[in-house]
């Protein structure tokens, strides 16, 4: 028997860096997050449900889908906490961009789309490391769904993932996506309002972005992703970083401050 996962995916944030914001001046985001919803097949079906259940708790909102941006402080708290109720794993990669200027990466990554794939390669590994070791010896599958995104060429992180799967990379990752479980071929782009799924990862992801990305006034939320670290997916070892949240570079690599090293620093070995 195949044990079947699905990952929808969404983004928070923004690629590019050539303007990042700074308190109340305003520009680009300082990260960008991609994220996902992980389910087994079982449950995908029941995510419409779950999806009304969370918009049943605000009666006055008129949309019908749940988009984290239009959600106020105390409505993204609830939905945080319903998710968190769910058998819903999540997995995000982000990126400090103010590490960006200056660096030997820049060149690249001012190439539009190329920052965006790179981060979704990084999920990507996590994620079929992770359904492998949950399918305890079992064969297994990953579906993609990607939410589609306003400027985002879909057909070249498909070139990019091929390149990656055939192995023409010019440089090679220390980890690599298992091709076993990912089969290209079924990935789909679909649009938000549509899928609840799409919805839910638009949450998470949010969640952990808002935890990280500081405000006009230079704070950071950090509630939302504190409902959720119970959520985030796990290597054989236990460990949240680095597989459930992964900095690209690395966190402790990065230019964070003490709150955000704090913050970061509650999710070792737990």
């Amino acid at each position: 028997m195949t044990i079947e996962f699905v990952a929808y995916i969404d983004e928070a944030g923004d690629e590019g860096f050539g303007k990042l914001a700074a308190g109340p001046v305003g520009g680009q985001s300082q990260w960008l997050a991609i994220g996902s919803c992980l389910v087994r097949r079982e449950d995908d079906l029941k995510l419409p449900r779950w999806r009304d259940q969370i918009l049943a708790r605000f009666p006055r909102k008129r949309a019908r889908d749940l988009h984290f941006r239009e959600l106020n402080h105390a409505q993204r708290v609830v939905t945080c906490q319903e998710i968190a109720k769910l058998p819903v794993g999540i997995c995000i990669a982000m990126s400090h961009k103010v590490t960006i200027p200056g660096s030997s990466h820049e060149v690249v990554f001012k190439q539009k789309g190329y920052l965006y794939n790179y981060l979704v390669r990084w999920l990507l590994e996590r994620l079929t490391t992770h359904c492998v070791a949950a399918a305890v010896g079992e064969e297994c599958s990953l579906k993609l769904v990607f939410s589609r995104r306003s400027g985002t060429d879909y057909q070249t992180m498909m070139e990019y993932l091929e390149l990656m799967r055939d192995g023409r990379e010019v440089m090679k990752s220390v980890r690599s996506i298992n091709w076993k479980v990912l089969d290209i071929g079924t990935i789909a782009v679909e649009n938000h309002k549509k899928w609840a799924g799409l919805q839910i990862a638009d949450c998470t992801t949010s969640a952990f972005f808002h935890s990280l990305e500081p405000n006009v006034y230079g704070n950071y939320e950090t509630s939302y992703a504190e409902h959720l670290r119970g959520n985030l997916i796990r290597d054989t070892r236990g460990h949240v970083l680095n597989c459930g949240l992964t900095g690209v570079p690395t966190f402790w690599n990065g230019k964070i401050d003490d709150r955000q090293n704090a913050f970061l620093r509650s999710f070792i070995n737990k």
